[in-house]
């Protein structure tokens, strides 16, 4: 939100200074973003030119003298037109910064004759985009003084960040109302407009909704006879000071309307406008070419204004180009409606179209200033383009019902913990516009029509303590915890980190994808039900909400090949959704790897070989990656269980599902499907896995938070070999399993180091070698006793899995 300094003081009585009314604008919740103070403008002065010659190597060029009223006449070289002597502009020295060419002047030489500045033009000055001459100003203009003073260019620039939640803001008067209102001065007051009426206005308007609320208001106004030609200088300066292009006079009103009542108008040529006007849901298929020279598409949730000829506008978004007003306009349709804040908000997106009333309109503006601001702005055009006024038809409007609030005047306190009396409360919300009525510790107070943001007791503390000024909330320390290193966070959070650190540490980098992806996507990995489903979707490629994690990375890993970087390792650990419920999201810690981006490294083959690097992932590396995360949360991994298989998006003879007991399903990983590729346009060696931190058991208390000691066994470990043939079909982590139960105290170990298959083992057989690590823990262990452990190895494993020793 743009506005100029003076343009404030017209609703503002304040001898404040300009860096005083910016901080005490940031210090009531109007954070000042940017303040342009016109320094630029400074250097230019009034000059005159005392005499005019032509140039003698170029004919459209003169050679000019100039009184600048430091007493010796400056020689300047001028391509201008109207250059000539006696003529008084804008004069800028050398080392000037000019702003409309962006460019910093020097002393010239320009066909051999010195040129020591600049006669301006107004679009070298950003007044306007006239070019076709120099400035040309009255002989009385007084001659050494400041240009930008005398043509009211100093005039600073105040750009505040504006919240959502302060539609009353939009306008300057609001600006204004809020400073007053903190003591920085008085809020000034305008009169109610008086104007002769004449006649009745006769185009007639028809609200054709099914829903009230769509537009709960509509004025109409006729003035006959204008003459709409540009508007004055002083509003054309205020207008481009904050960004906006004057137009014309009826454009020009409109748009200073908007800004300083924060009450976007319309106005329609009448000549143009066939029959009576009606307000309505636009049709499926209907177009409008509107006044951004763009054609819409529009359809039954746009709420549009029409003629007997069809859409004239887009009901508080953007007027329609074919009844726009211009030179030849003659009969003026002044509008001033409500509109409903989320249908302009949902259709503004949907049609992609930003505009200053859309974003009024889409807070909420004021109700009760329609009809005063009709009047404010017919005022406005019978002012600057003449006319006359005919009555105007207001249609649909069934008055404001202020909002009444219960406020306990200790929720300041409890809330802020500053010490407001109820005097000083009262007083600052009176000032505000609210209404204080009752008496006690609790009182009712109505809110103003202006401020749709305040519902509750909460909203009215914000208002009394930014008054009363947040700055005289004195710091407190935290109250300390009852004891000493008391845990903070929560497990699930301690379990996030522990995740993010473990896949970091394993060489993964962390991505962040879009909650929301497409609906195929969400179908294709378990999701897509309706009621994960975007009512409002930011684009048409994110209307559902994720049920995994692995579309997102899938697709940012394929980006990421598409522009050369084919070996990638991401993981994520974020929400996904299984239904609309709370205990349907769940923390999910997922990860990819693409190409020969394992562990060991990636790249050509034999550039790590020796590290086991350069060969395309597979489903280990997944399985590594999501065992990684279930022993960085602190679970026994003992008790961890694989199966073959996982969900449909997987591939089905290369994935496993992590449990924990037979029930309780940690998460999955393995090798994609190639179906599941190929819908997602994907490409090349991936393997991925997803673990479920929420379906991770709480961990059991412990009587301290002191580690135990360490006991380490003093006796040598030893490493026995054994090789199991077992059907096809045995999992080795059943042999695993198997050969870990068989003696826990002394089996401190087990890996599978070799897979074999053929005919020497048998038809429909395996080998699986297993590598056992043995720790004795009190005493050396005997031929014997290795004996003894060996026979309870191979009868576990017997008895589990059917394995037999390979002979």
């Amino acid at each position: 939100m743009k506005f100029t300094l003076s343009w404030l003081k017209e609703h503002l009585e304040t001898d404040a200074t300009l860096d005083e009314i910016c901080t005490r604008l940031t210090e009531i919740g109007l954070e000042v973003e940017d303040v342009d103070d016109k320094a630029a403008f400074k250097p230019f002065v009034i000059a005159r030119v005392v005499s005019a010659e032509k140039h003698p190597q170029a004919d459209r060029l003169k050679v000019l003298m100039v009184d600048t009223g430091t007493g010796a006449p400056v020689q300047v070289v001028c391509g201008a037109p109207n250059a000539r002597a006696g003529l008084v502009g804008a004069f800028a020295a050398p080392g000037t910064y000019v702003p409309g060419i962006d460019a910093t002047l020097a002393v010239g030489n320009i066909r051999g004759v010195e040129s020591r500045g600049m006669m301006c033009s107004e679009k070298e000055m950003q007044i306007s985009d006239n070019h076709d001459g120099i400035i040309d100003l009255p002989d009385d203009a007084p001659v050494g003084k400041s240009y930008a003073a005398y043509a009211h260019l100093d005039d600073p620039v105040i750009e505040i960040n504006l919240t959502p939640n302060r539609p009353d803001c939009t306008s300057i008067h609001g600006i204004a109302r809020d400073l007053a209102a903190s003591g920085l001065g008085t809020l000034k007051t305008r009169t109610a407009p008086t104007f002769a009426v004449e006649g009745d206005t006769p185009v007639r308007l028809t609200l054709d909704l099914d829903d009230p609320k769509l537009c709960p208001g509509f004025s109409l106004r006729l003035v006959r006879g204008v003459r709409n030609g540009p508007s004055p200088r002083w509003m054309q300066q205020r207008l481009t000071a904050i960004g906006l292009r004057p137009i014309n006079a009826l454009v020009d009103i409109t748009n200073y309307m908007t800004f300083d009542q924060g009450r976007p108008m319309h106005v329609f040529d009448a000549a143009k406008v066939k029959g009576n006007l009606t307000v309505r849901r636009a049709r499926e298929g209907e177009t409008v070419l509107a006044l951004d020279q763009r054609e819409y598409r529009l359809g039954p949730n746009n709420v549009v204004i029409s003629d007997e000829d069809g859409i004239e506008s887009i009901g508080g978004i953007m007027g329609g180009e074919h009844s726009g007003c211009d030179e030849n306009t003659v009969d003026v349709l002044i509008e001033s409606a409500l509109w409903d804040p989320m249908n302009i908000a949902k259709s503004g997106r949907s049609l992609g179209i930003i505009t200053d009333a859309r974003y009024r309109f889409e807070r909420g503006v004021d109700p009760e200033y329609m009809v005063p601001g009709l009047e404010r702005t017919t005022e406005l055009v019978l002012e600057l383009c003449g006319g006359t006024a005919a009555s105007a038809e207001v249609v649909g409007y069934k008055g404001h019902e202020p909002k009444v609030v219960d406020f306990p005047y200790s929720e300041v306190k409890r809330l802020t913990g500053l010490e407001v009396s109820t005097e000083e409360s009262n007083a600052i919300l009176a000032r505000l516009g609210f209404k204080v009525s009752g008496s006690g510790e609790r009182v009712s107070v109505s809110v103003p029509s202006w401020r749709p943001d305040v519902d509750g007791k909460a909203d009215l503390v914000e208002e009394v303590m930014r008054i009363h000024g947040v700055d005289k909330i004195k710091p407190a320390p935290l109250e300390s915890h009852a004891a000493v290193n008391g845990r903070i966070l929560t497990t699930l959070q301690i379990r996030t980190r522990a995740a993010k650190r473990a896949l970091a540490s394993r060489g993964m980098l962390e991505a962040v994808t879009w909650s929301f992806i497409p609906e195929d996507q969400a179908k294709l990995f378990g999701g897509g039900s309706p009621a994960l489903k975007l009512a409002n979707p930011i684009a048409a490629e994110m209307s559902d909400m994720r049920p995994s994690l692995l579309p997102g990375l899938l697709t940012a890993a394929q980006r990421n090949a598409d522009k050369g970087y084919g070996d990638v390792a991401i993981f994520e650990v974020s929400g996904t959704y299984e239904n609309d419920r709370p205990d349907g999201q769940r923390r999910v810690a997922g990860g990819i790897r693409r190409g020969t981006a394992s562990l060991a490294g990636g790249g050509r083959m034999w550039s790590n070989a020796v590290k086991g690097g350069g060969k395309p992932v597979d489903v280990f590396d997944a399985k590594a990656d999501a065992l990684s995360v279930i022993e960085a949360c602190g679970l026994p991994m003992g008790n961890i269980q694989i199966e073959q298989g996982g969900p449909e998006w997987y591939h089905p003879g290369r994935s496993g599902t992590i449990k924990m007991g037979p029930k309780v399903v940690l998460g999955y990983f393995g090798e994609f499907h190639p179906l599941t590729l190929e819908a997602l346009d994907v490409s090349g060696a991936l393997c991925g896995f997803e673990v479920y931190l929420d379906a991770m058991a709480e961990p059991k208390k412990k009587a301290t938070r002191t580690k135990p000691a360490l006991e380490l066994s003093p006796f040598q470990a030893v490493k026995r070999d054994f090789a199991f043939v077992v059907d096809k079909t045995v999992e080795s982590g059943a042999i695993i399993k198997a050969a870990t139960g068989a003696d826990r105290k002394l089996v401190t170990g087990v890996n599978v180091f070799d897979i074999f298959e053929g005919a020497s083992v048998g038809d429909g057989k395996k080998s699986v070698a297993i590598e056992v690590q043995i720790q004795p823990a009190e005493r050396t262990l005997t031929d014997e006793d290795f004996e003894a452990l060996t026979q309870k190895i191979v009868a576990s494993v017997a008895k589990f899995t059917g394995g037999v020793l390979r002979s």
